[in-house]
């Protein structure tokens, strides 16, 4: 993979973290209003925290499989001239 390539998976990365990270918490917090928060409006406040979680979650999957379809789709440029075969348990087998 290129630079280019590696920078912009970088930010593709970055980008559904920092997603996921923001539907972990709206689900959390609508939990824990939920138990503490008791008034009118609490339960349409979860609802719609709720909502935008779902809707984010549809957008984070779509996004997901597509960084995933784009990252496959990179060419794999592995160090020339050096062949590594990998064992059973993970350790590089030189083999003369």
């Amino acid at each position: 993979m290129d630079e280019n390539a590696k920078t912009q998976f970088r930010w593709k990365f970055y980008r559904l973290t920092v997603q996921l990270n923001i539907i972990v918490m709206l689900v959390a917090l609508s939990i824990i209003i939920f138990f503490i928060v008791h008034s009118p409006y609490t339960p349409p406040a979860i609802l719609g925290m709720l909502i935008l979680a779902l809707i984010l979650s549809l957008d984070f999957s779509k996004r997901y499989k597509e960084t995933k379809t784009w990252l496959y789709a990179q060419p794999d440029k592995s160090k020339e001239g050096e062949d590594i075969n990998l064992n059973s348990t993970g350790q590089n087998d030189k083999s003369e």
